[in-house]
């Protein structure tokens, strides 16, 4: 039976799955992969794998779920499946490289059944393919969404940096322009001076981030043209 097989060999697969791993271009096996991922998982298809022995058909689905996926009823796996997908985000891996490490476990269990001549019923193959394809379309949905929110949150943050850069060369431009002011009142300077100079300096650089007429497009009006 596939669920005696998973047993005896947990550790041989494991080893088979990093291997592979390990081959795969710009690609490594990490800790918490192996740690947590396919372990995990294995336990999960090995509990599904007895649940059925035992003709608990409930049990099953509420460890590995049904068969095309539920949205409505969370599964044991799709919670974990869930959990992996986003920790494989934070290790900078692709969405393929997600699909790519569950079809490993698959590779090994099939590859190492082949080597030992284990037999296996159909149904048992139909249930490790449920799993993996419960386990992956959680991960990746997991994945995608995850990845999704990080990219909407560091847009908002460039977007924030942006805002408070042009507030602040705002402020800077507004303080030179009262400062202008307030030193052509107080020392009776013409505005055609250099203090003038710097105030119209100042408008012209809050002009160039919030838009309106320059003082030439002002002095010299469209219809005074005309």
């Amino acid at each position: 039976m596939m669920s005696s097989f998973l047993a005896t060999h947990r550790d041989e697969l494991i080893r088979m799955c990093a291997a592979k791993v390990a081959r795969r271009p710009m690609r490594s096996a990490t800790q918490l992969q192996l740690g947590s991922g396919i372990p995990l998982f294995l336990a999960q298809l090995q509990r599904t794998l007895e649940a059925e022995e035992r003709h608990q058909p409930m049990e099953s689905l509420r460890i590995s779920g049904a068969a095309g996926g539920d949205a409505l009823a969370v599964s044991e796996m799709g919670v974990s499946a869930t959990r992996h997908g986003k920790q494989l985000l934070d290790l900078g891996f692709s969405v393929d490289q997600v699909v790519h490490g569950y079809g490993d476990l698959c590779q090994a269990v099939t590859d190492l059944a082949f080597e030992l001549d284990a037999p296996f019923a159909v149904s048992e193959f139909r249930t490790l393919n449920r799993c993996l394809d419960n386990g992956i379309a959680s991960a990746v949905t997991a994945f995608n969404a995850q990845r999704d929110a990080s990219r909407a949150a560091e847009k908002q943050a460039q977007a924030s940096e942006r805002e408070e850069a042009l507030l602040q060369s705002l402020r800077n431009s507004l303080a030179t322009a009262t400062y202008a002011v307030v030193a052509l009142e107080l020392g009776n300077l013409p505005v055609s001076g250099s203090t003038g100079s710097i105030l119209k300096r100042s408008l012209a650089a809050m002009r160039a981030h919030v838009g309106g007429p320059t003082l030439e497009e002002l002095q010299n009006p469209p219809d005074a043209a005309a």
